[in-house]
């Protein structure tokens, strides 16, 4: 691991451990090459991206989230020098968990990445590569692909339904973090269909407790299928007629489709996105989705549609290196290191 500057002045975070402190700036100059960084439980991504949003280098590398924080960020500075090359301005990372831009920490996550609450990614991140950090969770980052379409004016309810439920919202053109970075975290709406049912956070009858890929797979298996080990499995079940996979699949997608029907009326987006694993599934869980999203609409609103995501396989790099010229950049200790 990288030596961290113990000289380096410190302050404290929302869970009481002192972390180095980075010097926030500007956002980076929109011309110059920025590194994107995507941190997901089993990989990180990573890609040099040029001023015009083209992707010029990319690279992957294990995430080693059973080893902890600090290799974690150890693995994030390997991936970035990778594809680094000279002029490169600063490095954007997309990260799981509830990501507070402004301090560039981690305020709250699950433990897929073994003590990744409270980590100091920016601060981190920074001392290992001498470069400029900005930081957000993974799907707000993605969801302001999405954004950059819809002018100054834009507002959009963005979905991403995969191992949990998570979310984003912007409005009048500009992405909501809320306090502590906890803005738009779909996943932990209260819902109907999951009445009872436990959260990975903790509470009872949220949305991701019945509208996520494995609680899906699970809700099957309570409705009477056999067990199964992935939603896929579920899904192949369903598209042959299994009255259990089925009801399980169009359960999910229903209560999500309810869910956003009610931000749509709350927030009267322009867009709304769904996306992520489990909506790639088949017609017979988007169908579903879309009718009980319509079925909610006032009628201002009732030519609006969810539709799939805009952006291929780089949004979530893309979306990583324009952080760098939207949310704050952390720089690092003047005795930082270089790439």
């Amino acid at each position: 691991m990288t030596e961290q500057h113990l000289d380096a002045p410190m302050t404290v975070t929302r869970t009481g451990a002192p972390v180095p402190v980075t010097h926030r700036g500007a956002p980076s100059p929109p011309g110059a090459p920025a590194i994107g960084l995507d941190l997901g439980g089993t990989k990180i991504a990573a890609a040099l991206v040029g001023g015009d949003g083209t992707v010029l280098t990319r690279h992957t590398l294990p995430t080693p989230s059973t080893r902890g924080a600090q290799a974690v960020l150890d693995v994030l500075a390997e991936a970035a020098r990778e594809v680094w090359a000279p002029g490169t301005a600063a490095i954007g990372v997309a990260a799981a968990g509830v990501i507070d831009p402004v301090s560039g920490t981690v305020t709250s996550a699950t433990d897929t990445i073994r003590g990744w609450a409270g980590t100091a990614l920016a601060a981190g991140l920074a001392a290992r590569t001498g470069l400029a950090v900005a930081c957000d969770n993974d799907v707000r980052a993605a969801a302001a692909t999405e954004l950059a379409d819809l002018g100054a004016d834009g507002t959009l309810l963005y979905a991403a339904v995969g191992t949990g439920v998570g979310g984003a919202v912007a409005a009048a053109g500009r992405m909501l973090h809320g306090a502590a970075g906890i803005a738009g975290h779909l996943g932990h709406l209260p819902s109907p269909e999951a009445d009872g049912l436990s959260c990975t956070c903790g509470a009872t009858g949220h949305l991701e407790a019945i509208a996520a890929g494995p609680a899906i797979t699970a809700h099957c298996a309570r409705l009477g299928g056999d067990p199964a080990d992935r939603l896929q499995t579920v899904a192949q079940r369903a598209a042959h007629g299994d009255p259990h996979a089925t009801a399980a699949i169009t359960l999910g997608a229903r209560a999500t489709g309810r869910a956003l029907g009610g931000l749509a009326n709350t927030l009267g987006p322009h867009r709304v996105v769904v996306a992520g694993g489990v909506p790639r599934i088949g017609a017979l869980y988007w169908d579903a989705l879309c009718a009980a999203f319509a079925a909610e609409l006032m009628p201002p609103l009732r030519a609006l549609r969810p539709t799939p995501p805009c952006g291929g396989a780089d949004a979530a790099v893309l979306g990583a290196a324009l952080l760098t010229r939207t949310v704050p950049l952390h720089h690092p200790h003047p005795t930082g290191a270089r790439p």
